[in-house]
């Protein structure tokens, strides 16, 4: 029997479109599975970075790139127009992906299309002759795993809502990002039973491990003047107001004040740039703690490496989370983690084995768990440990495609009982 071939839509892959969570997730997807010996079409916007044999992981002649126009209105991606463009350019484009990924499926040239949120609008018109797989990642559009979301975008973000839920109704599997995260995606899809199934994010430990080692983590200390016993937290992310990072500054606060850090030497470091940069700063300012606070802004992707080495806690204070791929690669340089109870958080980060959980928006309890850090001593390289281990065992790329694999498979054999059409070959 031939390889299985896969048709994977998104509005975003890495490099060609930036740096983020989805665009890693397509990109890490899209590889593992013509590594593991699929061929696999991938639907995208053209690029918005140039490409060369260097820096193009889609060189294989297993991955075929097929490029769709993203129509979008002038000004976007600027400051407060995400909304807007997610409501609106975004399903203009899912449609017009879907239905090339559509065309792909009813001239047998794929047995599977895999998509991600919107981008399948176009497939879903009418039930595909190959099945259909819908990864929503983190369901922004619906408030996430926010108790109190944003009202006004939530009213902004109901057209694509509506698009999201569409594509679920058609799809023949939905995919949550972590187990933790079940609940919150049959709440917002309402899955069929039996339709939604758990796969993963995951890392490729392989590229994270070239990327920096304690050589590299060392000399970053020394480029900004960080002893070498000093207590470095480490926060990265978007500098937004979700990432909760006026929190942590108001903890790191309340930890100094309360005298429990003793003669602890430490470091806050903060890795990312945007919008609330300034509030942040004025918070690290408010709560006295500028001196100590050094905003590394965004950073080359070995460097963002060299900084998990140079990390002695990665500290993530989220207010609402999807999967958190940089937790992931922090606990992948064997760094324990403070994070809050959000997303798919507490089923990477297990209290008492590799790190600490905390409620989100709680700066108390978040500046007891950065006093316990302070306090571990060398407990602190075991808990790091403990992350690697769970990264090997559960969150490896090597792992998470074979599931993956997994769940087409039992589709295609599914199809097949029903007497649906069988595939091309």
């Amino acid at each position: 029997m031939p390889p299985l071939r896969i048709a994977v839509v998104a509005r975003a892959a890495m490099p060609m479109h930036g740096f983020g969570g989805l665009e890693r997730s397509v990109r890490d997807l899209v590889c593992h599975l013509a590594a593991a010996g699929l061929p696999v079409t991938l639907i995208v916007p053209p690029p918005t970075v140039r490409l060369d044999s260097h820096n193009d992981p889609y060189a294989s002649p297993r991955i075929d790139v097929r490029h769709v126009t993203y129509l979008t209105f002038p000004l976007a991606n600027r400051r407060g127009t995400t909304v807007l463009d997610r409501s609106t350019a975004y399903l203009l484009y899912g449609w017009r992906a879907g239905r090339r990924a559509r065309r792909l499926a009813l001239d047998g040239q794929v047995d599977i299309v895999h998509g991600f949120g919107a981008s399948l609008l176009g497939a879903a018109s009418r039930r595909l002759p190959v099945p259909l797989v819908l990864n929503p990642q983190g369901l922004e559009e619906f408030g996430a795993t926010a108790e109190r979301p944003d009202r006004l975008k939530l009213a902004g973000y109901a057209p694509l809502r509506w698009a999201v839920r569409r594509v679920a109704r058609r799809a023949d599997r939905i995919i949550a990002t972590d187990a933790v995260l079940e609940p919150t995606v049959a709440r917002h899809l309402k899955p069929r039973p039996g339709q939604l199934v758990t796969v993963p994010n995951g890392i490729d430990l392989v590229e994270l491990t070239a990327m920096a080692g304690a050589a590299d983590g060392r000399l970053m200390r020394q480029r900004h003047r960080i002893g070498p016993h000093e207590l470095v937290w480490l926060s990265v992310g978007r500098l937004e107001y979700n990432k909760g990072f006026d929190v942590l500054a108001e903890a790191v606060g309340r930890a100094v004040r309360s005298g429990r850090l003793g003669n602890t030497s430490w470091r806050w470091v903060i890795v990312g740039s945007g919008p609330w940069r300034r509030e942040i700063e004025r918070a690290v300012d408010r709560h006295g703690i500028a001196p100590h606070t050094l905003f590394a802004g965004h950073v080359s992707d070995r460097d963002l490496h060299a900084w998990y080495q140079a990390a002695s806690v990665f500290v993530h204070p989220t207010r609402y989370e999807g999967s958190s791929l940089v937790t992931l690669e922090a606990m992948g340089h064997r760094r324990p983690v403070v994070a809050t109870r959000a997303g798919g958080l507490p089923d990477k980060v297990r209290s008492g084995l590799n790190g600490w959980l905390v409620p989100p928006d709680d700066p108390e309890a978040l500046a007891g768990a950065l006093i316990e850090t302070a306090e571990a001593g060398a407990r602190l390289a075991e808990m790091g440990e403990r992350s690697r281990e769970i990264v090997e065992r559960e969150f490896a790329w090597t792992v998470i495609v074979r599931r993956q694999i997994e769940v087409y498979e039992e589709l295609i054999r599914a199809r097949a009982s029903t007497g649906a059409a069988p595939r091309n070959t």
